[in-house]
């Protein structure tokens, strides 16, 4: 049950920091004119937390025999 909790602290923590990276995105994207390579690299960052995301979710979603 140890592991679920740290999984579970991990995930929340992952929501946490992809949502604050929508948050200066859009800030940032705002200002005129506005650094098109960092908006490039904060995306990535994004997609790579959402990656880690559905990973962390499948192994927290038990598995279901149809």
């Amino acid at each position: 049950m140890d592991n679920t909790e740290a999984l579970k602290r991990r995930l929340t923590e992952l929501r946490t920091e992809h949502r604050d990276l929508d948050d200066v995105i859009d800030r940032i994207t705002k200002e005129v004119p506005f650094d098109q390579l960092q908006v490039q690299r904060l995306k990535k960052r994004k997609l790579l937390l959402k990656d880690q995301i559905t990973n962390l979710e499948s192994k927290l979603r038990p598995d279901i025999i149809a």
